[in-house]
Protein backbone atom coordinates (compact mmCIF):
# COMPACT_ATOMS: atom_id res chain seq x y z
CA UNK A 1 0.00 0.00 0.00
CA UNK A 2 0.82 3.28 -0.98
CA UNK A 3 1.75 4.76 2.33
CA UNK A 4 0.87 8.69 2.40
CA UNK A 5 0.29 10.17 5.87
CA UNK A 6 -0.21 14.07 6.83
CA UNK A 7 -1.08 15.53 10.63
CA UNK A 8 -4.28 17.12 11.40
CA UNK A 9 -4.65 19.95 14.28
CA UNK A 10 -7.94 20.77 15.27
CA UNK A 11 -7.47 24.55 16.81
CA UNK A 12 -9.60 26.85 18.71
CA UNK A 13 -8.19 29.56 20.18
CA UNK A 14 -4.44 27.73 20.90
CA UNK A 15 -1.80 29.18 19.28
CA UNK A 16 1.15 29.45 22.17
CA UNK A 17 2.21 25.89 21.52
CA UNK A 18 1.24 25.57 17.55
CA UNK A 19 4.41 27.00 16.61
CA UNK A 20 6.51 24.02 17.77
CA UNK A 21 3.97 21.54 17.00
CA UNK A 22 3.90 22.43 13.62
CA UNK A 23 8.04 22.61 13.17
CA UNK A 24 8.35 18.93 14.98
CA UNK A 25 5.69 17.55 12.28
CA UNK A 26 7.69 19.38 9.60
CA UNK A 27 11.07 17.77 11.07
CA UNK A 28 9.26 14.44 10.69
CA UNK A 29 8.08 15.06 6.63
CA UNK A 30 4.09 15.32 7.68
CA UNK A 31 2.53 18.00 5.64
CA UNK A 32 -0.15 19.71 8.21
CA UNK A 33 -3.16 20.45 7.81
CA UNK A 34 -4.39 22.91 10.32
CA UNK A 35 -8.61 23.36 11.12
CA UNK A 36 -9.46 26.64 12.53
CA UNK A 37 -12.57 26.31 14.38
CA UNK A 38 -13.48 29.91 14.96
CA UNK A 39 -10.68 31.14 16.34
CA UNK A 40 -10.42 35.02 17.74
CA UNK A 41 -8.06 36.89 14.59
CA UNK A 42 -4.41 36.76 16.81
CA UNK A 43 -4.81 33.43 16.84
CA UNK A 44 -6.07 33.08 13.67
CA UNK A 45 -3.21 35.42 12.39
CA UNK A 46 -0.28 32.44 13.29
CA UNK A 47 -2.26 29.77 11.56
CA UNK A 48 -2.17 31.62 8.48
CA UNK A 49 1.80 33.08 8.76
CA UNK A 50 2.95 29.56 9.39
CA UNK A 51 0.88 28.33 6.27
CA UNK A 52 2.52 31.06 3.99
CA UNK A 53 6.11 30.36 5.69
CA UNK A 54 5.75 26.95 4.69
CA UNK A 55 4.04 25.45 1.59
CA UNK A 56 3.07 21.76 2.81
CA UNK A 57 1.24 23.96 5.74
CA UNK A 58 -2.55 24.27 5.01
CA UNK A 59 -5.08 25.95 6.96
CA UNK A 60 -9.08 24.74 7.05
CA UNK A 61 -11.05 27.85 8.26
CA UNK A 62 -14.24 27.60 10.05
CA UNK A 63 -16.20 30.68 10.04
CA UNK A 64 -17.31 30.06 13.46
CA UNK A 65 -16.80 27.72 15.95
CA UNK A 66 -18.68 24.03 15.16
CA UNK A 67 -16.43 22.02 17.73
CA UNK A 68 -13.63 19.62 18.19
CA UNK A 69 -15.31 16.80 16.39
CA UNK A 70 -16.28 18.91 13.32
CA UNK A 71 -12.98 20.39 13.36
CA UNK A 72 -11.61 16.69 12.93
CA UNK A 73 -13.56 15.36 10.31
CA UNK A 74 -13.53 18.63 7.84
CA UNK A 75 -9.07 17.88 8.24
CA UNK A 76 -9.72 14.56 7.73
CA UNK A 77 -12.13 15.09 4.49
CA UNK A 78 -9.60 17.33 3.24
CA UNK A 79 -6.49 15.08 3.80
CA UNK A 80 -8.86 12.94 1.66
CA UNK A 81 -9.20 15.02 -0.85
CA UNK A 82 -5.70 16.14 -1.24
CA UNK A 83 -4.84 11.96 -1.64
CA UNK A 84 -3.16 11.22 1.74
CA UNK A 85 -3.54 7.97 2.71
CA UNK A 86 -3.80 8.59 6.60
CA UNK A 87 -4.19 11.10 9.03
CA UNK A 88 -2.41 11.45 12.19
CA UNK A 89 -4.79 13.38 14.76
CA UNK A 90 -2.74 15.67 17.32
CA UNK A 91 -4.14 18.23 19.39
CA UNK A 92 -2.92 22.29 19.71
CA UNK A 93 -2.39 22.53 22.77
CA UNK A 94 0.66 20.75 23.51
CA UNK A 95 -0.43 17.56 25.43
CA UNK A 96 0.94 14.96 23.15
CA UNK A 97 4.09 13.50 23.75
CA UNK A 98 5.59 14.12 19.90
CA UNK A 99 8.76 12.42 20.89
CA UNK A 100 6.29 8.93 20.18
CA UNK A 101 5.48 10.76 16.62
CA UNK A 102 7.70 8.32 15.08
CA UNK A 103 5.99 5.25 16.55
CA UNK A 104 2.57 6.19 16.02
CA UNK A 105 4.04 6.68 12.24
CA UNK A 106 5.90 3.05 11.99
CA UNK A 107 2.59 1.20 13.63
CA UNK A 108 0.52 2.41 10.86
CA UNK A 109 2.75 2.31 7.96
CA UNK A 110 3.36 -1.61 9.10
CA UNK A 111 -0.30 -1.87 9.85
CA UNK A 112 -2.39 0.35 7.42
CA UNK A 113 -5.75 -0.87 7.69
CA UNK A 114 -5.25 -0.34 11.20
CA UNK A 115 -6.16 2.99 13.57
CA UNK A 116 -3.48 3.70 15.75
CA UNK A 117 -4.64 4.96 19.07
CA UNK A 118 -2.98 6.86 22.11
CA UNK A 119 -3.40 5.02 25.37
CA UNK A 120 -2.89 7.62 26.99
CA UNK A 121 -0.27 7.88 30.46
CA UNK A 122 -0.98 10.48 32.81
CA UNK A 123 1.34 12.57 35.16
CA UNK A 124 0.02 14.84 38.49
CA UNK A 125 -1.08 17.18 35.82
CA UNK A 126 -4.27 16.21 34.88
CA UNK A 127 -7.57 17.31 36.85
CA UNK A 128 -8.80 14.37 39.13
CA UNK A 129 -12.13 15.31 37.94
CA UNK A 130 -11.36 14.61 34.51
CA UNK A 131 -9.45 11.98 35.56
CA UNK A 132 -12.05 10.09 37.20
CA UNK A 133 -14.78 11.26 34.93
CA UNK A 134 -13.01 8.86 32.47
CA UNK A 135 -13.83 5.84 33.79
CA UNK A 136 -17.75 6.33 33.74
CA UNK A 137 -16.71 6.87 29.93
CA UNK A 138 -14.93 3.30 29.81
CA UNK A 139 -17.56 1.11 31.07
CA UNK A 140 -20.09 2.94 28.56
CA UNK A 141 -17.83 1.87 25.70
CA UNK A 142 -17.46 -1.54 26.79
CA UNK A 143 -20.91 -1.83 27.07
CA UNK A 144 -21.56 -1.01 24.13
CA UNK A 145 -18.40 -2.67 22.03
CA UNK A 146 -19.51 -5.76 24.32
CA UNK A 147 -15.59 -5.77 25.05
CA UNK A 148 -12.46 -4.46 26.40
CA UNK A 149 -10.93 -3.40 22.54
CA UNK A 150 -10.78 -0.03 23.88
CA UNK A 151 -9.19 0.61 27.28
CA UNK A 152 -9.26 4.62 26.38
CA UNK A 153 -11.42 6.23 23.90
CA UNK A 154 -10.69 10.09 24.69
CA UNK A 155 -6.88 10.36 23.78
CA UNK A 156 -7.18 12.36 20.30
CA UNK A 157 -3.65 11.20 19.84
CA UNK A 158 -4.05 8.67 16.63
CA UNK A 159 -3.95 8.07 13.34
CA UNK A 160 -6.80 7.17 11.03
CA UNK A 161 -6.70 4.97 7.52
CA UNK A 162 -8.64 7.42 6.20
CA UNK A 163 -9.65 4.12 3.50
CA UNK A 164 -11.99 3.57 6.23
CA UNK A 165 -13.35 6.54 8.09
CA UNK A 166 -14.49 8.56 5.33
CA UNK A 167 -16.96 6.06 4.23
CA UNK A 168 -17.80 6.01 7.69
CA UNK A 169 -17.94 9.44 8.22
CA UNK A 170 -20.05 9.97 4.51
CA UNK A 171 -22.73 7.19 6.08
CA UNK A 172 -23.36 7.82 9.28
CA UNK A 173 -23.67 10.87 11.83
CA UNK A 174 -21.39 11.28 14.31
CA UNK A 175 -20.95 14.18 17.16
CA UNK A 176 -19.45 17.80 16.74
CA UNK A 177 -17.78 17.89 19.73
CA UNK A 178 -16.08 16.33 22.37
CA UNK A 179 -18.05 13.58 21.71
CA UNK A 180 -16.75 12.30 18.36
CA UNK A 181 -13.27 10.91 19.69
CA UNK A 182 -15.04 8.31 21.57
CA UNK A 183 -18.04 8.06 19.23
CA UNK A 184 -15.84 7.69 15.96
CA UNK A 185 -13.50 4.75 17.57
CA UNK A 186 -16.93 2.66 18.61
CA UNK A 187 -18.28 2.76 15.36
CA UNK A 188 -14.53 1.93 13.90
CA UNK A 189 -14.75 -1.37 15.96
CA UNK A 190 -18.36 -1.66 14.88
CA UNK A 191 -17.01 -1.60 11.17
CA UNK A 192 -14.14 -4.68 12.07
CA UNK A 193 -11.32 -1.94 11.57
CA UNK A 194 -8.35 -3.28 13.70
CA UNK A 195 -7.45 -0.97 16.75
CA UNK A 196 -3.88 -0.88 17.61
CA UNK A 197 -2.54 0.50 21.22
CA UNK A 198 0.24 3.30 21.52
CA UNK A 199 1.57 3.51 25.55
CA UNK A 200 1.75 7.41 25.50
CA UNK A 201 2.34 10.01 28.09
CA UNK A 202 -0.36 12.72 28.13
CA UNK A 203 0.64 16.46 30.47
CA UNK A 204 -1.85 19.02 31.08
CA UNK A 205 0.55 22.56 30.38
CA UNK A 206 0.11 24.44 33.58
CA UNK A 207 -2.44 27.29 32.81
CA UNK A 208 -3.98 25.72 29.74
CA UNK A 209 -6.88 26.44 28.45
CA UNK A 210 -9.60 24.38 28.40
CA UNK A 211 -12.49 24.23 25.90
CA UNK A 212 -13.93 20.98 27.78
CA UNK A 213 -17.24 22.64 28.79
CA UNK A 214 -18.34 20.62 32.04
CA UNK A 215 -22.24 20.33 31.64
CA UNK A 216 -22.76 20.62 27.83
CA UNK A 217 -19.88 18.32 27.23
CA UNK A 218 -20.84 16.05 29.69
CA UNK A 219 -24.53 15.93 28.61
CA UNK A 220 -23.26 15.89 24.80
CA UNK A 221 -21.68 12.31 25.87
CA UNK A 222 -23.69 10.95 27.45
CA UNK A 223 -26.49 11.19 24.76
CA UNK A 224 -23.54 9.98 22.67
CA UNK A 225 -23.32 6.86 24.83
CA UNK A 226 -27.04 6.14 24.92
CA UNK A 227 -27.69 6.88 21.44
CA UNK A 228 -24.81 3.93 20.85
CA UNK A 229 -26.53 1.89 23.54
CA UNK A 230 -29.24 1.83 21.62
CA UNK A 231 -27.66 1.05 18.05
CA UNK A 232 -25.78 -1.49 19.42
CA UNK A 233 -29.17 -3.05 20.38
CA UNK A 234 -30.37 -2.55 17.44
CA UNK A 235 -27.15 -4.26 15.55
CA UNK A 236 -27.67 -7.32 18.21
CA UNK A 237 -31.29 -7.86 16.99
CA UNK A 238 -30.37 -7.63 13.40
CA UNK A 239 -32.32 -4.15 13.09
CA UNK A 240 -28.99 -2.60 11.68
CA UNK A 241 -26.09 -3.85 9.84
CA UNK A 242 -23.08 -1.32 10.83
Amino acid sequence: MNFQPCAVIPVFDHSSELRGIVARLRLAGLPCILVDDGSAPSHATVMSRLARQDEAVEVVSHSRNRGKGAAVKSGLRRAWQRGFTHALQVDADGQHDLDDLEAFLTAARTRPEAMICGRPLFDESIPKGRYYSRYLTHVWVWINTGSFAIPDAMCGYRVYPLGRVIPLLDQEVTGDRMDFDIEILVRMYWRGVPLEWLPTRVRYQPGGISHFRLFDDNRRISQMHARLFFTMIARRLGWKKR
